[in-house]
């Protein structure tokens, strides 16, 4: 992982996690470029379609191959018990492989592992806008991808367990992803602009409970670094996100650029972890705050309330060690988690505080 992770363009802005209740991309463009004209990300939109759902949305290209199957009203899961599977293993690897090579064809191979229409109608509405022209440039361009725990414990082998499990099956997932991965930054970075990725991966607070007793640390880690390292091969910065409490000390160890956290219902699941947090902010490493509410509470918040939280949590963390100094100075603001459960004025809403607070605190002192 890179030792110096400097990214000071990214300090005080805000950005969003992905999802938003718009079942159309254009009013939920309208928005991004309203409230986040500095840090927009393309957005997922699960009501618009099934095929935009956290499944779906990132393997695609494994339903194609006929390695993910669906029954109906049921869970993805892999046919590794098919009698076809070797097959279709190869097949999976020789596209990789030739993503790889970049050799010059006529056909990219990289195009198999793009999104369909129907599965990210945002992404492709977000590639139609001028961002490279505007007379106010944004300073970054944000996508986002499924991390592989939370891909591979939601989908189930031929044994009826989760695929994560399965080493063959979470290579498969991983491999898939880093493609996913190659061909987002590669088609934002058209416009000349730095691009970020998050990887959300909301079930890694499994690792540590009674529920995911069989998970290893090691398993998880190298999933997340292929990951991470994929997105800095390809000159963009990387960001992980979990709207739950976890064992942070994972993600501080493998170092993003980014480490994005529910600041408004999970902050006291860090403080545990303030001497990891510390190297991390002194590698230059950035605290993506989600302090504005998308899971209950947004209207008891004003701006104001939620900046003195900030101001609180910094308080809390330098009383155990880390510095107020990079607390102060390292910081995204985000809402908390995706916004697509919310009706669109709560999701607007959101939105909105997000950029009042981002404003306020750019102008504020503690």
């Amino acid at each position: 992982m890179p030792q110096n992770l400097e990214a000071d363009f990214l300090y005080g802005l805000a950005t969003g996690i992905g999802s938003l209740p718009y079942r159309e991309a254009a009013p939920a463009l309208d928005l991004i470029q309203e409230t986040l004209p500095r840090g927009p990300h393309w957005p997922q939109l699960p009501q618009r379609a099934k095929d935009e759902g956290f499944v779906q949305q990132y393997l695609g290209p494994l339903f194609k191959l006929g390695i993910l199957n669906t029954e109906k009203g049921g869970t993805p899961f892999f046919v590794d018990r098919d009698v076809h599977w070797p097959e279709k293993s190869a097949d999976f690897y020789e596209l990789y492989f030739s993503c790889l090579a970049e050799e010059n064809t006529k056909e990219d191979p990289l195009s198999f592992f793009a999104f369909s229409p129907a599965s990210a109608a945002g992404f492709y509405k977000f590639l139609e806008q001028k961002w490279g022209t505007l007379a106010e440039r944004p300073s970054f361009l944000k996508g986002q991808i499924a991390g592989p725990l939370s891909l591979g414990l939601q989908l189930t082998a031929g044994d009826q367990n989760p695929a994560f499990y399965h080493d063959e099956l979470r290579e498969m997932i991983v491999k898939a992803l880093v493609l996913n991965i190659c061909f987002q930054v590669r088609s934002l970075k058209k416009f000349s602009l730095p691009v970020v990725i998050f990887i959300d991966e909301p079930l890694l607070f499994f690792y540590g409970q009674q529920a995911g007793i069989s998970l290893s640390r090691e398993q998880i880690g190298q999933s997340l670094a292929e990951l991470v390292a994929a997105i800095a091969a390809e000159g963009a910065y990387a960001g992980i996100h979990c709207c739950a409490g976890a064992d942070w000390s994972i993600l501080f160890e493998l170092s993003p650029h980014i480490v994005s956290f529910d600041a408004y219902s999970y902050f006291d699941s860090l403080l545990v972890y303030s001497a990891e947090m510390e190297a991390f902010l002194s590698r230059g490493g950035c605290l993506a705050w989600g302090l504005v509410p998308t899971m209950g509470g947004l209207e008891a918040e004003t701006v104001f309330s939620l900046q003195e939280k900030f101001f609180q949590g910094i308080r809390r963390l330098s009383r155990l060690g880390v510095s107020a100094d990079l607390l102060a100075r390292q910081y995204m603001l985000t809402p908390s988690c995706g916004a697509a459960t919310l009706s669109l004025a709560e999701g607007e809403q959101v939105y909105r505080l997000t950029f009042a607070l981002q404003e306020l605190l750019q102008g504020g002192t503690g």
